[in-house]
C-alpha cells in the first residue's frame, strides 16, 4: 500500500507534469496580430485583399507544418494609421500598414527595446497623386488659391496634410486647418462646415464619384513620391523572423493576384469595404493611380527623408534614424535575386493592355491609355487615347449600352481620373486621334490652355458628341 506522503509526492509530480505540458502546448500556439486600414486601398496587399484571399493564413499553415506550431491571425481594422501605432507601442499589434507620414511617426515613437521598422511598401504613386484637395460642387473654390483664408478639413500628421501644406506654400496661401478623421471631414465638407477637404485615397475619388465633391488640387502636381508601407515590431523581426517571412511572402502572393486580375481584385476589395468597385478600380486597376510593388525604392527613401523636417515642424515627429528604421533585409531574403533590379524600376507592373476596339490600334503608351467599363460587361475595354475613349463611349451609347465607368489619364500629371468627372479641352492643333485632352482639375486644364493657343474647355457630353 502506498503511504499518504508518497501519494502526495506522486500527485505533486503529476501536477507538475501537467503544468509543464500546458506550458509547452501554449508555446505551440502563435497568434499574429495585423493592423490594417480596409478603406485605405493602397494598402490592400497587406490588408483588405490579403485578408480576403487568405494568403497569409495559408503561408502560416505551411510554416506550422514545418515547425509543429499552430499559427493564427487576428485582423484589426482602423480608419487611420495613428491607432495602429498606438497598439503597436502597447505590444498589441505585431505588423501594421499605413501611409508615409504615419509610418515615420510610428518609427519615431516606437524606440528603444520596443522599436519598429519599415519592412516593405504596399502601394505608391511616383508623383504624389494619392492625395488630393476637393471642394463642394457649385462652390466658387475651383483651384487651391481660392481656399486662402478659408476652412479646410484634413487629418493632421497624414500624408494628405503634408500635401496640403506643401501645396499652399507653393501657392503662397494660408488656410484654417480643421483636424478631422476622413469620414468626419467628408461630412463637414458636405454640410458647409469647411470649404475644402484634403485627404488620401479613396476619399477624394469616392466623394467625386458620389457627386459630393469636385477636385481642386491634384497631389501629383508636387511631383514627389507618396507611398504606403508595412511596419513590424522589432520583437517580431528579431525573435519571430519566420512569421515576418511568411507575411512578406503572403504580401507577394496578394500583389501577384492583383496584377493578374485587377478587376476581380477591385471587386473583392469593394465587397469587403462597401466602397463602390468603380472607385476601387480607379486606384487599384490596370494603370491605376496606385502602383503595387513591395520593394523599397531609392526615390522613396529620399521622399521619406524630405518628409521628416515637416513632421518635426508640426511636432508630430521625435528623433528618427531613418537609416536604421528602413530595414529591407527580411524583404530581400523573401524576395530573391531580382530585388535590386525591381527596386530600381518605377513602371507600373499592371499597365493597360490590349487593342482598342474602335480605333483599332494596340495600346502602347500608358500616358494616353484609358479604359471603358460597360455595365453589361465583366471586363474593361482598352482605349489608345482619350479621344478614342470618347468614341467608344459614343458607340456604346448609340447601341443602347450603359457605361459603368471610364478612366482617363490627366494630360499633364498622368493622374488617372473618371472621364465624366474630368475637365476636357479641345485642342484644334492636335491630330484627330488626340484632339480631346482630359485633366483631373480645372487648374491643370488652364495651364495646358496657356501653353496651347486655341485650346478651349468643352463639356464632357459635348466632347463625346464631337469626338
Amino acid at each position: 500500500m502506498t503511504s499518504p506522503g508518497k501519494r502526495a509526492l506522486i500527485a505533486l509530480a503529476a501536477l507538475s507534469a501537467a503544468l509543464t505540458g500546458c506550458s509547452a502546448a501554449a508555446s505551440d500556439d502563435v497568434e499574429v496580430v495585423v493592423g490594417y486600414q480596409s478603406k485605405t486601398i493602397n494598402t490592400v496587399t497587406a490588408g483588405t485583399l490579403l485578408r480576403a484571399t487568405g494568403f497569409l493564413e495559408r503561408r502560416l499553415d505551411e510554416l506550422g507544418r514545418r515547425t509543429g506550431k499552430r499559427y493564427s491571425v487576428s485582423w484589426q481594422d482602423f480608419s487611420t494609421g495613428a491607432p495602429i501605432t498606438a497598439q503597436m507601442l502597447a505590444g498589441k499589434i505585431d505588423i501594421g500598414s499605413m501611409g508615409d507620414y504615419p509610418l515615420l511617426i510610428n518609427g519615431s515613437r516606437a524606440r528603444g527595446g520596443d522599436g519598429t521598422k519599415l519592412v516593405s511598401v504596399t502601394g505608391y504613386n511616383q508623383r504624389g497623386a494619392l492625395n488630393m484637395v476637393v471642394s463642394r460642387p457649385g462652390s466658387p473654390v475651383r483651384e487651391l488659391g481660392d481656399l486662402a483664408g478659408k476652412r479646410v478639413s484634413t487629418s493632421v500628421g497624414s500624408a494628405a496634410h503634408g500635401t496640403l501644406v506643401q501645396a499652399l506654400r507653393r501657392a503662397g496661401a494660408e488656410v484654417s486647418v480643421q483636424n478631422q478623421e476622413p469620414a468626419v471631414g467628408a461630412s463637414t465638407l458636405e454640410s458647409g462646415g469647411a470649404e475644402g477637404l484634403a485627404q488620401f485615397v479613396a476619399w477624394p475619388g469616392l466623394l467625386v464619384f458620389q457627386g459630393k465633391a469636385r477636385p481642386v488640387y491634384d497631389g501629383a502636381e508636387l511631383d514627389v513620391p507618396t507611398l504606403h508601407g508595412v511596419v513590424a515590431r522589432d520583437e517580431v523581426i528579431e525573435e519571430r523572423p519566420e512569421v515576418l517571412d511568411a507575411f512578406l511572402k503572403a504580401q507577394f502572393d496578394a500583389t501577384r493576384y492583383l496584377h493578374e486580375d485587377p478587376l476581380r481584385s477591385a471587386r473583392q476589395v469593394a465587397d469587403a469595404t462597401g466602397l463602390p468597385p468603380e472607385v476601387v478600380y480607379l486606384y487599384n486597376g490596370a494603370g491605376g493611380q496606385v502602383t503595387f510593388d513591395p520593394t523599397i525604392k531609392p526615390g522613396q527613401r529620399e521622399a521619406l527623408a524630405a518628409d521628416v523636417p515637416f513632421l518635426k515642424e508640426i511636432s508630430a515627429l521625435q528623433e528618427l534614424d531613418l537609416g536604421s528604421f528602413i530595414d529591407d533585409g527580411p524583404l530581400r531574403a523573401a524576395y530573391g535575386d531580382r530585388y535590386d533590379a525591381d527596386a530600381a524600376g518605377t513602371a507600373n507592373p499592371s499597365p493597360i493592355r490590349g487593342t482598342d476596339p474602335v480605333c483599332g490600334a494596340e495600346v502602347r503608351d500608358p500616358a494616353t491609355a484609358g479604359e471603358v467599363w460597360l455595365s453589361d460587361e465583366d471586363s474593361t475595354s482598352p482605349a489608345v487615347s482619350p479621344t478614342c475613349l470618347l468614341r467608344q463611349i459614343r458607340q456604346a451609347e448609340t447601341q443602347g449600352r450603359a457605361v459603368r465607368a471610364a478612366y482617363v489619364p490627366d494630360a499633364l500629371t498622368g493622374t488617372r481620373w473618371f472621364a465624366d468627372k474630368a475637365t476636357w479641352v479641345r485642342d484644334p492643333a492636335a491630330s484627330p486621334e488626340s484632339r480631346f485632352v482630359p485633366f483631373a482639375t480645372p487648374a491643370s486644364a488652364r495651364r495646358y490652355q496657356a501653353e496651347h493657343l486655341g485650346a478651349v474647355e468643352v463639356g464632357y457630353r459635348d466632347a463625346i458628341g464631337e469626338a
